[in-house]
């Protein structure tokens, strides 16, 4: 019986993640023997046009995934719809890697602010919620310090837990990416806070690593261009449960936050 491709494809993401850059054979190979000629000059061919052939594949599923992940984000009228179209979605390897269920949201559903993190972790996977293990813990008790308690809407970039609890890809990202999308639009928050390099890079485009990046302001655009929200990069909670010193620069964004949040509009 063959594995599933989706299974597969997340444990090698898997070993990716945690540095693995090298596979060994089952039994030794003496490398220091002359080389023996490949007489099968056809087979080599052969080999050569499968290769790009079968990353064409890969990439074609990516975008059929996308596609298929906007069209049910689209159709999506509210955040309940929104909730059982990622339900129902079979385009992130993630779903078939061992996850008990989608993830979505907590908080208010018109939250002025938007809170976006990377991936769900085990309790998480156990709740159905975002941000409830340890974590999620500390997030909830900075936000009350800073006053937003009852003005965040939750969510992350992926849907599904990644095996091991490891980083999500960036296709695994860019599969769910529609439906967070979409949930931006139909909650319509003045700000976003991006909590982690993961979910910086992802949302952002960025390359810059979490470091350089929070406590900047940078502007998220929808795919279309019709969607313009101001974007903040922070630290993520778990990484201040490892790190507590620098709890003082994520509380400085979050202050950066809310100064934002509460300033005047101006009108013309």
């Amino acid at each position: 019986m063959s594995a599933d491709p989706r299974t597969v494809e997340s444990l090698l993401a898997f070993w990716a993640e945690a540095g693995v850059e090298t596979c060994y054979a089952d039994s030794p190979i003496d490398r220091t023997a002359a080389a023996v000629p490949v007489r099968s000059a056809p087979a080599r061919a052969a080999a050569i046009v499968s290769a790009p052939s079968r990353a064409a594949r890969i990439e074609a599923g990516a975008a059929q995934s996308v596609d298929e992940a906007r069209a049910l984000a689209v159709a999506a009228v509210d955040l309940d719809a929104l909730k059982a179209a990622i339900a129902s979605f079979e385009g992130c390897a993630l779903k078939a890697a061992g996850a008990r269920q989608a993830v979505f949201s907590r908080g208010a559903p018109h939250g002025r602010v938007m809170v976006i993190g990377e991936a769900p972790g085990a309790e998480e996977d156990l709740q159905g919620a975002p941000f409830v293990g340890r974590a999620g813990k500390l997030l909830d008790r900075m936000l009350a310090a800073a006053g937003l308690e009852d003005r965040v809407f939750i969510t992350n970039t992926v849907f599904w837990r990644p095996p091991g609890n490891r980083t999500p890809t960036l296709a695994e990202q860019q599969a769910c990416a529609p439906f967070l999308e979409r949930a931006i639009a139909l909650v319509a928050p003045k700000l976003l806070l991006l909590v982690g390099g993961a979910s910086a890079k992802s949302v952002l485009g960025q390359t810059d690593g979490i470091l350089s990046i929070r406590g900047r302001w940078f502007e998220w655009r929808s795919a279309d261009g019709a969607l313009e929200v101001p974007a903040l990069p922070t630290l993520h909670p778990a990484f201040l449960l490892r790190q507590p010193a620098a709890k003082k620069k994520a509380w400085e964004d979050l202050l950066t936050l809310t100064e934002r949040l509460d300033r005047p509009e101006r009108h013309a």
